[in-house]
């Protein structure tokens, strides 16, 4: 049984007015919520435990989406009394994820990821050899920046001497960790991912891949609003 979190405890400030009254991931696009998409993807790419964190107005959550039993999936609910962000969340829903390496993905992104290339990721994780493996993007116009360098399968310091040197991605909000990165985060308090990843990458054990499909982070209505226009458009056509 392949374990996979899906991180929805998020206020989604940006989504305002939508998310005073519908919690991010329940926001509709082509049909569907945003976190449906992602249990149907998850899967179909053989993970049928699946843990879910929430906070702000995370009983909709569970009402929605129940046991997991009519999606093909045991789901179980990590809640949190307010946001832990990312490490934290994570932290405090080990106990429910039980297994040493396990995918993580962000429930208010939308992605057409096939979440079967976690399979290797994962095997090399729970065998030791790596912290964590990223998911990265093109960067999206409001991210111009970037977040990691990917060098041959390997996450660099942005910083170091590489030649030729690889341009910045962005991290999708998908990934698969090792549940030892988390071992110094205390459960029920608040942390973020970040510093863990860089201690990592800095200690060479993040690998990484690049995903060139598609990608929305549904930070914004009007990004909601185009992403359901083109999804309902194609399952039009």
């Amino acid at each position: 049984m392949k374990t996979a979190m899906i991180l929805a405890a998020g206020r989604g400030e940006r989504m305002r007015p939508l998310t005073d009254r519908t919690p991010k991931p329940l926001l509709v696009v082509g049909g569907k919520p945003l976190i449906v998409w992602h249990i149907e993807r998850l899967r179909a790419a053989g993970f049928t435990h699946i843990v879910i964190n929430h906070a702000h107005l995370g009983e909709q959550i569970e009402a929605a989406l129940g046991n997991g039993a009519a999606f093909g999936v045991s789901i179980e609910y990590s809640r949190e009394a307010s946001a832990l962000e990312t490490a934290g969340g994570i932290a405090t829903a080990l106990p429910l994820i039980g297994a040493d390496a396990f995918a993580v993905v962000n429930g208010d992104i939308y992605c057409e990821y096939d979440f079967s290339r976690l399979a290797e990721p994962l095997a090399l994780l729970a065998a030791g050899r790596d912290a964590a493996h990223l998911v990265l993007v093109d960067n999206p116009a409001h991210h111009p920046q970037g977040d990691f360098v990917l060098d041959r399968g390997r996450l660099k310091d942005a910083d170091a001497p590489l030649t030729p040197h690889p341009a910045r991605l962005t991290f999708a909000g998908i990934g698969a960790y090792h549940r030892a990165l988390f071992a110094h985060t205390p459960a029920g308090e608040k942390a973020p991912l970040a510093p863990l990843l860089r201690l990592a990458i800095d200690a060479g054990r993040v690998s990484g891949e690049h995903f060139g499909g598609r990608w929305v982070d549904v930070g914004t209505p009007a990004r909601l609003d185009a992403l359901d226009d083109e999804l309902r458009h194609e399952h039009a056509s």
